[in-house]
């Protein structure tokens, strides 16, 4: 591993720290170096919230002096931004510290953007490298570019199963299929997403709650949003947690004709860039069919259930679909699948979406 694979590994480790916590705006992370020694770390906390290029800045000048910093080179995952928005543009505040050296892991790829920091930071006398760890950056914001691309957000289907894909257990049985570090684990997944997805069909027959119970999971975050997708929302039980509990007024229902248009909607209007479906059979299997799922979770059990609940109840499947980056580990007596539907093409990014 090079210097600038290393330091960039410390800054993907900040970034990480902003999963599920910077919607609408991408998670990133920077470190500030200086004679191969680490001055200052930051991470992007929230919209409106300094960028991790400026948190690195400001945690290397409280504890080393800005004089420190002239002449370091800046390590962050993400194209410094050059655009003023909710915050001045990073550019211009690694020139104002004296950085000689600005190292970015992957370009922002909205073009209005991309490439825009080379041109700033070399005018002003500042090495730029660029594509240090690109791959392993890329995927934390497949979230974020996704909904620049498209205007939907990363959809995730998670399930837990029995081997032979059931989702329920014969009667009398109780209603967990897998056992408590699966549970535990899910947990973590749904506090990496902004919106976690179900339909009015498990509203009404199982009353899930949908929450973040795990200790620390809601630290520096508003809970994910929870969505109702229903055409028949006069009919959804008011008594049920979801409308009922502390974290009711994070409970929206939109309409289960139009899924597209619904994701597209948690996208523009509430900052939602990765959500988890977590629903029965036919919900899930028309999230496949309309092309909106891009990642699959899968919690298999040590059990054969024969319930007549599948998992994917399709109706009109029209192929088989790859995945890939598949991952397979142990959770107690029970295993967790992760891989990403294989995608034929990437789509053009929107201009009018930035960060």
């Amino acid at each position: 591993m090079t210097d600038d694979s290393y330091w960039m590994h410390l800054a993907l480790d900040e970034a990480r720290k902003g999963i599920g916590k910077s919607a609408p705006n991408p998670p990133v992370g920077a470190v500030i170096v200086k004679h191969s020694i680490l001055l200052g770390s930051g991470w992007h906390h929230a919209a409106g919230s300094p960028h991790a290029e400026c948190e690195a800045l400001a945690d290397a000048f409280e504890k080393h002096g800005r004089d420190a910093v002239r002449g370091a080179t800046l390590y962050v995952t993400l194209e410094p931004c050059s655009t003023h928005g909710r915050t001045p543009p990073c550019t211009h505040a690694l020139i104002e510290a004296g950085v000689a050296r600005v190292v970015y892991a992957c370009a922002d790829r909205n073009p209005v953007h991309a490439g825009r920091a080379d041109a700033i930071l070399n005018a002003s006398g500042i090495e730029v490298v660029s594509d240090i760890c690109r791959n392993e950056s890329e995927r934390l914001l497949r979230p974020f570019f996704k909904v620049q691309a498209t205007g939907l957000p990363w959809v995730i289907w998670k399930s837990a199963m029995s081997l032979d894909g059931r989702i329920t257990r014969p009667a009398g049985e109780g209603p967990w299929l897998t056992g408590e570090p699966a549970r535990t684990d899910v947990q973590h997944l749904r506090s990496t997403v902004d919106a976690i997805l179900t339909s009015g069909a498990t509203v009404r027959r199982d009353q899930p709650a949908l929450t973040l119970r795990a200790p620390g999971l809601l630290d520096g975050r508003e809970h994910p949003w929870r969505v109702v997708f229903s055409d028949f929302p006069e009919s959804l039980p008011r008594a049920a947690p979801l409308f009922s509990d502390a974290w009711r007024a994070r409970t929206l229902v939109r309409p289960r004709r139009d899924l597209a248009g619904s994701l597209r909607d948690l996208a523009r209007h509430h900052g939602v860039l990765s959500a988890i479906s977590e629903a029965g059979g036919v919900f899930s299997a028309a999230l496949f069919e309309a092309g909106l799922v891009d990642e699959v979770v899968i919690y298999l059990a040590p059990l054969l259930c024969g319930s007549p609940t599948p998992a994917l109840a399709a109706t009109q499947w029209l192929q088989s679909l790859n995945l890939v980056e598949t991952d397979l580990i142990r959770l107690g007596d029970d295993f967790r699948f992760r891989g990403t539907i294989a995608k034929n093409e990437e789509p053009s990014i929107m201009p009018s979406q930035t960060h």
